[in-house]
């Protein structure tokens, strides 16, 4: 990376922590009253993706009126300005804090199938999944978070330290198969979270299917890692309480990701993601173009 732009980035970063490390040592209450003005800036004045959001709902629910998407259109942008936040929070929040707030009820599930195989958690773009590290307080198994680099490198540096607190070890997507295949030939088992619901590029995805009854490319990277490594695979569904409240719920996609059938495991996650989405669809990340490739369907899957 030209020297040029390091300077830049590393001058964005020492500009930009410690406005960051206040909001994150905020009391609550004033914590979300901060979010409150945020969303108004986003919102009602900048209007970051507004259309995008706005079309994404108008698309997937075809059927309701405009006052409805409307109403989900807001309630979104209130959940996205918390959400953002609440990662911010993570800095300074302390570990019986969050499993407070991050409930996980039957964390049972992850603690049973440990004992015989590594476990790949596949998370939707829904509700708070950053705050899932404090799944890595309860499993024995190492815990890694696979994720998308930062452009930043001085922020991709925080992030990774943030997640290091909570015994996770965070690893990109082109480390994922390298890791995973180092940790099954020395029989170490870990848990693996992936957020799975990305859109790949068109022209090289290997799989088309209906996603919100419209046609795209999936993601299915997990499915092809948890059959080659004889993963077990669980959706992480979570439920946003009460505000700065979430309860994530672990359901069995696949106990032996190596005895599933084709594309098994990849429609099962979407099934579900569906479900949570129609459930409260205001917990979802509408701001990505996650239809934009609906007009390059390849004939071989109309």
């Amino acid at each position: 990376m030209p020297i040029l732009i390091l300077r830049m980035q590393l001058l964005v970063y020492i500009l930009a922590y410690p406005f960051l490390w206040l909001i994150s040592i905020l009391p609550y209450r004033l914590f979300y009253l901060f979010s409150d003005l945020v969303y108004i800036l986003v919102y009602r004045i900048i209007g970051y993706r507004k259309k995008v959001v706005y079309n994404n709902l108008t698309l997937v629910f075809p059927h309701k009126s405009d006052q409805e998407i409307k109403k989900i259109q807001k309630a979104f942008y209130k959940h996205m300005c918390d959400m953002f936040l609440e990662t911010i929070k993570t800095l300074n929040i302390g570990e019986e804090e969050l499993k407070k707030r991050y409930a996980t009820p039957n964390i049972d599930l992850l603690l049973d199938l440990e004992k015989k195989r590594s476990i790949l958690v596949m998370f939707p773009h829904y509700g708070n999944w950053e705050w899932s590290i404090i799944v890595n307080r309860y499993v024995k198994s190492k815990g890694f978070a696979i994720y998308q680099e930062i452009g930043n490198v001085y922020f991709d540096r925080l992030i990774k330290k943030i997640r290091a607190i909570w015994s996770t070890t965070p690893i990109s997507q082109k480390e994922t198969v390298i890791t995973m295949a180092r940790n099954h030939q020395n029989g170490i088992k870990a848990v693996y979270g992936i957020v799975s619901d990305q859109s790949p590029q068109a022209h090289l995805a290997q799989y088309w299917t209906k996603f919100m009854n419209i046609k795209v490319p999936v993601f299915n990277g997990p499915e092809l890692l948890a059959k080659r490594y004889d993963h077990a695979v669980v959706f992480a569904k979570v439920s946003k309480v009460k505000r700065g409240y979430y309860k994530t719920e672990f359901i069995p996609i696949a106990l032996e990701g190596s005895k599933t059938a084709e594309n098994e495991i990849t429609n099962q996650f979407l099934k579900l993601t569906e479900e949570e989405i129609i459930q409260n669809p205001a917990y979802y990340l509408w701001t990505h173009r996650r239809w934009k490739h609906r007009d390059k369907v390849p004939e071989k899957y109309l």
